[in-house]
């Protein structure tokens, strides 16, 4: 298990075709892999740095045993491990609820709100997010994906490049991704 102490990491899974799946986006203050020290399970994804990042590796019997002796930090992992699974069950549930363009929106919103930082032409987003990993985080095609991030483009809601987008109309974005409540806490990426 790693804490995360100046970080900014991809969280991904080898789907069966041999393509990577984005599952997640974790920063500094975040623990990886805790679900694996919990269980003893292998772990079930890989953790990929954007950039130069400081972790701490913790083993699994120095976790368990720190987690014996402080309740309040046991019943805080396991808020973080409730919010991840209510996480998912959320985007399980959008996948059949909302189409494509609603998830992306909603997505970038998301990512843009956690991640994101002011910038003179809206909020930017340094993270390298492919738009196959958007695919997979979305549960969408990648050429549907495509064509979303092209009309977001043309409407003027996001610039995209290489390394990152910007959110021009923030507001706008969250209106298209329905977002009607808070979900930092939910932890969706």
């Amino acid at each position: 298990m790693f804490l995360l102490e100046d970080a900014l990491v991809k969280v991904t899974v080898l789907l069966p075709a041999g393509r990577q799946a984005l599952m997640a986006i974790r920063v500094s203050g975040d623990l990886v892999g805790e679900m694996s020290a919990l269980n003893a399970v292998p772990r079930s994804a890989t953790v990929i740095a954007c950039r130069h990042s400081t972790v701490h590796q913790i083993g699994r019997e120095a976790f368990r045993s720190f987690l014996r002796q402080h309740a309040d930090a046991a019943i805080e992992v396991a808020g973080i491990v409730s919010d991840r699974l209510r996480a998912a069950n959320r985007r399980r549930a959008d996948f059949a609820s909302y189409p494509v363009k609603v998830r992306v929106a909603r997505a970038l919103a998301e990512i843009g709100s956690w991640y994101g930082r002011r910038a003179p032409t809206g909020i930017a987003v340094d993270i390298e997010l492919t738009q196959t990993e958007l695919a997979t985080l979305c549960g969408a095609a990648d050429i549907t994906v495509h064509k979303v991030l092209r009309e977001l483009r043309e409407s003027g809601l996001i610039t995209t490049g290489y390394r990152g987008f910007v959110i021009r109309d923030a507001e706008a974005l969250q209106d298209l991704g329905l977002m009607t409540r808070d979900t930092r806490s939910e932890g969706f990426v």
